[in-house]
């Protein structure tokens, strides 16, 4: 019995000197400020944090699981909107309010954590650096902790960190696809041929040989580019913003054969891995292409592929292949909206 008393006593000592060392020692609550830069202008960087749908897509604090689940309320972008989310896999709940907005500028959200009445507060605020850079700085005011519980000050900031590092590659990924299509949309001149130096670009896709007879080979691009389109949204959860234009790549001259081989994709970001072995990866590699932006019935492109290989030829340059980018989803019986960009080489 004076064994247990003696570690009994052991314990509420070991206990009051921690309790003691976090009451003196450790802040109740912490405050700290992270900086990054992006190289994106300011205003499409502030619609990626001030509207809430946009947020969660890149936000690690949400895409880390999969098994979160989000609901979203009105106002559901800018000052007064809100959301809730429960992640019953890590057994993790909470809310997050955007309490203030100065557009362009400052943002205030409120996030409570798992039925906790005192909120993190984080305030971000932009800034641009350059006309194609923003520096973000994060500054955050974490609750109130009970004496038990301020240990967990010590490592806050260093998992806040992590959390923004991850979601930074997110959201460089997310707007590198968003703005690389509007600066496509923005540069179209159609029918004029220019020359354009084209980087590299990761292609999910389908390959495919089949019919060219009439209409058949359009019909097979729809059918595929549906496949490919579910495919990416439906199964690996993609978003419209994450991915490019489709591309779909094959022999310059091979609109004249009967059947014709061609590799369709979608540009993503990185690898991973594959649950359908239908569909593959394509690394395309950097090129300098001769382009023409075309808009009309899908047969009516060859009249431009011929402008782009005339080109080539008098310019006593060797070609590759052929890029079709659809720059509108194509659809069965409709026109195609495109740039066709044709590889040259000396």
């Amino acid at each position: 019995m004076r064994f247990f008393k003696i570690i009994a006593a052991i314990i509420l000592l070991l206990i009051g000197a921690y309790a003691a060392s976090m009451y003196y020692f450790v802040d109740e609550s912490k405050d700290f400020t992270i900086e990054k830069e992006i190289n994106y202008p300011v205003e499409k960087v502030f619609n990626q944090f001030n509207n809430l749908q946009n947020f969660t897509r890149w936000n690690n604090f949400f895409t880390s699981s999969s098994s979160v689940d989000i609901d979203y309320y009105t106002p559901y972008e800018g000052q007064g909107s809100s959301i809730s989310y429960t992640d019953p896999k890590n057994d993790t709940n909470g809310e997050m309010f955007l309490r203030y907005e100065n557009p362009n500028r400052t943002l205030r959200y409120q996030l409570f954590e798992d039925n906790n009445e005192s909120p993190t507060v984080v305030d971000v605020k932009f800034k641009a650096v350059a006309a194609e850079k923003t520096k973000i700085t994060w500054i955050v005011h974490t609750p109130k902790l009970s004496v038990l519980r301020r240990v967990e000050n010590f490592w806050t900031e260093d998992r806040f960190a992590e959390n923004i590092n991850k979601s930074m590659i997110n959201l460089n990924n997310v707007l590198g696809n968003k703005v690389e299509k509007d600066n496509q949309m923005a540069a179209i001149k159609y029918d004029s041929l220019m020359v354009e130096n084209e980087e590299e670009k990761l292609l999910l896709g389908i390959n495919v040989s089949t019919s060219n007879k009439k209409d058949a080979l359009y019909r097979n691009i729809v059918m595929n580019y549906n496949k490919i389109y579910n495919y990416t949204t439906m199964d690996l959860g993609k978003k419209e913003d994450e991915f490019g234009f489709p591309v779909m790549i094959t022999d310059a001259d091979n609109y004249k054969d009967k059947e014709v081989s061609y590799f369709l994709g979608i540009p993503l970001s990185k690898k991973f891995g594959l649950t359908d072995n239908n569909f593959s990866f394509r690394t395309q590699s950097p090129t300098q292409n001769y382009i023409m932006y075309y808009k009309g019935t899908y047969d009516g492109r060859i009249k431009a592929i011929q402008q782009l290989i005339q080109k080539a030829k008098k310019d006593e340059m060797r070609f590759g292949d052929i890029r079709q980018t659809f720059l509108e989803r194509p659809v069965e019986d409709g026109d195609v909206n495109m740039k066709l960009s044709l590889s040259v080489f000396k």
